[in-house]
């Protein structure tokens, strides 16, 4: 069996978020190139755009300079996350409507198990539509969905009829389309995996799934034994509502680059302020378990430097920047600073009995002087 038919995930992408929340709010906007990001004078970064502006080459992570040149009547938008966040949580207030097992990916991307959900006669595909409907009609933009038992073939089915699209795999249908699925849909497969595996024959995952899962260890490491799994549309991974940091970050990228350790070493006091704001948006449930800093050089390689530790310490960052600047110095357009976090609640098992344990709890505080 290629996945597990009783599980009902949808995956659903916000179609081009930043860019859709802007011409929203401002309709002088609609048909026209649209990208939101930072200064092209000022080195910026293009964050996303509009699918007007993807047709004439504009792409996220591209230079706002570069994104100009191409396209000349770009139209390149400050990004405002605030108000983003703010559209995130009126989309997630709608996906609650069908389900409390949400695993959020992003600002606007998210995995729903509607499994157990019993509107609509538990037809993923009508809540699928439903929600996708209201998200249009209340919030004002639209979202892609994709409908699989799994999380894997979710997601790939939410970008399969984007924008605006709704793509549903059928249990029944997962061995055919998962056998005809280019490898290069799979994800972590990169152009040099997938180079790899053209040399080796295989073009489609029905040709990964000729290989052995020795061959395919020979072949790409530990990552072998994934791709056993992913080529036949295996992939048990529950929906996780609870999803926990792992680390917390500030970067800063200059409009000039900074060329001795005395600029790198001025440039903190700023970095680690912005970390401090970051820190307090936290809940209180965690726990620093080391300090980095990364920096991406003129020609644009990156490094990072990193150090075991248990609270964020302006000295600690300014050795880990001189013990960069020993190992390679010179100069850098980009200089950032980050905590390792380590998760200070327990382990959370499955709650049994969870009527009789808040009963309990009453009782306990009742009895309480």
């Amino acid at each position: 069996m290629a996945t597990t038919p009783s599980r009902k995930i949808i995956h659903v992408d916000c179609d081009c978020f930043y860019a859709a929340v802007e011409v929203r709010d401002n309709p002088s906007l609609r048909g026209r190139p649209v990208a939101v990001g930072g200064d092209p004078g000022r080195r910026g970064v293009i964050a996303t755009c509009n699918y007007v502006a993807r047709r004439d080459g504009v792409r996220s992570a591209m230079a706002s300079a570069h994104a100009l040149r191409i396209c000349p009547d770009l139209i390149i938008v400050k990004p405002d996350f605030d108000k983003y966040r703010r559209v995130s949580e009126q989309i997630h207030t709608i996906f609650k409507r069908f389900t409390d097992r949400i695993e959020p990916l992003s600002l606007d991307e998210a995995f729903l198990d509607v499994s157990d959900c019993e509107q609509f006669q538990n037809s993923a595909t009508r809540i699928a539509e439903a929600l996708r409907q209201q998200v249009r009609g209340e919030v004002g933009i639209t979202v892609s969905a994709g409908v699989a038992p799994n999380k894997f073939l979710a997601k790939i089915a939410s970008d399969w009829r984007k924008p605006d699209g709704l793509f549903v795999i059928r249990p029944e249908q997962v061995n055919d389309f998962i056998g005809a699925l280019p490898v290069e849909k799979i994800f972590g497969v990169g152009r040099v995996t997938a180079d790899k595996m053209h040399q080796l024959g295989a073009r489609h995952c029905a040709d990964l799934q000729t290989l052995s899962r020795l061959e395919l260890g020979q072949h790409f490491g530990s990552f072998g034994e994934r791709l056993w799994h992913l080529c036949r549309g295996e992939d048990d991974r529950p929906v996780h509502n609870n999803r926990r940091r792992k680390s917390v970050s500030v970067e800063r990228t200059f409009e000039e680059n900074l060329p001795a350790l005395h600029h790198w070493l001025a440039v903190l006091p700023a970095l680690e302020e912005a970390l401090t704001r970051r820190l307090t948006n936290l809940d209180n449930h965690y726990l620093v378990n080391g300090l980095y800093i990364k920096v991406r050089y003129e020609d644009f390689t990156s490094a990072t430097c990193e150090t075991p530790g248990g609270m964020a310490d302006r000295e600690v960052f300014e050795n880990l920047i001189r013990s960069q600047w020993q190992r390679r110095p010179g100069a850098i357009r980009l200089l950032g600073i980050g905590l390792r976090l380590k998760d200070a609640l327990p382990a959370r098992q499955q709650d049994l009995f969870p009527e009789e344990k808040r009963a309990a709890l009453a009782l306990q505080r009742a009895s309480r002087p």
